[in-house]
């Protein structure tokens, strides 16, 4: 049986260009999706799957998430001083949730492109598999995405893709898998990625949507890209080129994730992350709704 998988990696050195200028002064992983930045939802998804070693690759004018999980002993005195003992415990809770998750911070270095912090990252692994979760992503599941994943990574001891069933029309927006078998309960054996194809080429009817299990085999593929990018210069080194390289020959799978995903890349999808956490909220929900209906009167009357 494969070892149980430990270490994740979080890349969060993007400029976060799509949402300019909300990201001019401040990162995109801070963005706020309910009472939480979003990249806080995906380091309690990880810990909530058993992560217990999650490194953040970040760059510069990425400051504030380190001050975010950094422990505030000052300011919790403070609050709970002036008997706001509530927020006094939620700013303990996110400084817990990163000493559980043992976090630690890597500058990127190497040439551009979503496979280079992968690759940072795989020099304190090792040998070790790791998850590999982007950071302006947000799933709501019974059971963690990233739990998902190790599940079936322990039944397969392979690489995996995290999939969700697509549109049609949606295809020319994902990389779209190559469905060799059909396992059951969510698990295809697949031979590779095609990129953002048009929906008459397109292989499947799913969509790879950015969370992985890679193991050593992967790491090597991205060592042997970027070996030959310090050659030309050229070109970006992606993580998904060094899965279609291991996959011509060896064994990939997908995992069909169960539950919702909100993308938070671009604002459309921002706003809409946003909303449905809102509605989710117990005390936010009503209000909204409300106001949703109010509105509509108001426009239904114009």
């Amino acid at each position: 049986m494969p070892p149980t998988i430990r270490r994740a990696v979080i890349p969060a050195a993007g400029l976060g260009s799509r949402l300019l200028p909300l990201t001019k002064a401040t990162p995109k992983e801070m963005l706020p999706v309910g009472d939480k930045p979003v990249i806080e939802h995906t380091v309690r998804e990880l810990v909530a799957s058993g992560v217990t070693d999650i490194t953040i690759v970040v760059s510069g004018g990425k400051s504030l998430i380190q001050e975010h999980f950094r422990p505030n002993p000052a300011l919790v005195e403070r609050l709970r001083a002036d008997g706001k003992t509530a927020y006094a415990q939620a700013v303990e809770e996110v400084a817990d949730l990163a000493r559980a998750g043992h976090i630690t911070y890597l500058d990127q270095h190497g040439p551009y492109g979503n496979g280079t912090p992968v690759l940072n990252a795989a020099r304190l692994a090792g040998d070790e598999p790791m998850l590999v979760l982007w950071p302006d992503d947000v799933f709501v599941a019974e059971v963690p995405r990233a739990q998902q994943l190790i599940r079936a990574y322990e039944a397969t001891g392979c690489p995996v893709l995290a999939l969700m069933p697509m549109e049609p029309g949606d295809s020319r927006r994902y990389g779209v898998p190559l469905v060799k078998e059909d396992l059951g309960d969510g698990l295809l054996r697949i031979t590779g990625l095609v990129e953002k194809p048009e929906p008459e080429q397109a292989p499947s009817a799913f969509a790879a949507i950015g969370g992985y299990v890679v193991t050593a085999g992967i790491i090597e593929e991205l060592r042997e890209q970027t070996a030959r990018w310090h050659e030309h210069r050229s070109g970006e080194i992606y993580l998904t080129d060094a899965i279609n390289a291991y996959a011509a020959s060896r064994a990939v799978y997908g995992q069909v994730i169960s539950g919702r995903w909100y993308d938070t890349g671009n604002p459309a999808d921002y706003l809409v992350a946003q909303m449905a956490s809102a509605l989710a909220h117990p005390e936010y929900g009503p209000l909204l709704r409300g106001l949703a209906r109010d509105l509509d009167g108001t426009a239904s009357s114009v």
